[in-house]
């Protein structure tokens, strides 16, 4: 065991493991981490808000590409995909994830509940058990909140999205992106009815997304920082399984992200720089790339590892050897 906060800021008493980072925290984006999207096509269901009220009535045309239309992604299908992340990389290590759901209501029908627990999950709190320390529980737990007034350790910001590039501020996780109202219709099949709509519906997407997601750690604790890296590699190596797809309309392309954790060592005029067509990569940035890359991100692994070998036995706690 170490002190409160080890030299770098980071927490990390509660680790079996030497933690150190070649860089003070300071220099760092921390506690803010940028996921980076790039997305074709979302289509969230109704998690999209949009400032259209500021249109005139009258002259409002929701498909109509000259309405420079902005607004903002809920962040709770950002939310639900990025967990889904995080569990499968726990499940990956050996252990099992906390559920997103308390075990009654709708999930109990049908044994819905069991058949998750036997798919590599745990009930909802029980990583705790009695004990109220801060550290008790698995870090799915620690990091998307649990009952009563246990807060989650990241703070999850919707995304606000223009099509006017020069409006947009990534360090305020923001994207340029574009709004439109689809309307699609199911038709008759016979030659009678000569293609009779049946039924239509409309879709709120927003097209070409590019631009980052703002997370912020209310606590620095350098396992989730390990979980978020490795739960985005992970998403972005399955981005087109249906399941790890982002929103709806996944039959359709909907929700295939490229996705990435933006360099915690940039400065915030780095990360403009990362989304300024104009401008390439300094050298700097690519000393910091090499960095993050060799000496930081397998340091948080590690301690990722280690918070999850000391919740289950049966894991091996990982050595310095494996970082080298």
């Amino acid at each position: 065991m170490h002190g409160e906060r080890d030299r770098d800021g980071f927490d990390d008493a509660h680790l079996d493991i030497e933690f150190g980072l070649p860089r003070p925290v300071g220099e760092m984006l921390f506690p803010d981490i940028y996921i980076g999207l790039d997305i074709d096509l979302l289509a969230p269901g109704d998690g999209i808000v949009t400032d259209r009220h500021h249109a005139s009535a009258d002259r409002y045309e929701a498909d109509d590409p000259q309405n420079q239309i902005a607004g903002q992604i809920s962040p709770f299908t950002l939310s639900g995909w990025l967990r889904h992340g995080c569990e499968r990389v726990v499940q990956a290590a050996g252990a099992t994830a906390c559920h997103p759901g308390e075990a009654n209501a709708d999930y109990m029908l049908q044994g819905v509940y069991d058949r998750d627990l036997d798919a590599g999950y745990h009930e909802k709190g029980t990583c705790i058990g009695e004990n109220a320390d801060d550290n008790a529980g698995c870090v799915i737990h620690d990091l998307f909140g649990g009952f009563g007034d246990r807060a989650g350790r990241v703070i999850r910001r919707p995304i606000r999205f223009s099509p006017i590039r020069r409006q947009v501020d990534v360090t305020q996780g923001e994207a340029e992106a574009h709004y439109r109202q689809l309307n699609t219709q199911v038709r008759s099949r016979n030659a009678e009815d000569e293609g009779q709509p049946l039924r239509q519906a409309t879709r709120d997407v927003v097209g070409n997304l590019v631009g980052t997601w703002r997370l912020t750690l209310r606590e620095l604790k350098p396992e989730y920082v390990g979980l978020l890296v490795e739960a985005v590699d992970y998403l972005d190596a399955h981005s087109d399984d249906y399941e790890m797809q982002l929103g709806g309309a996944r039959n359709f392309g909907g929700g295939i992200a490229d996705v990435e954790v933006v360099n915690p060592l940039y400065t915030e005029a780095e990360l403009r720089r990362v989304y300024n067509r104009a401008q390439d990569p300094t050298s700097a940035m690519d000393t910091k790339d090499d960095i993050w890359r060799d000496q930081c991100r397998e340091e948080f692994v590690r301690a990722l590892q280690a918070r999850i070998a000391a919740g289950d036995g049966d894991l091996p706690m990982p050595t310095e050897e494996e970082s080298a």
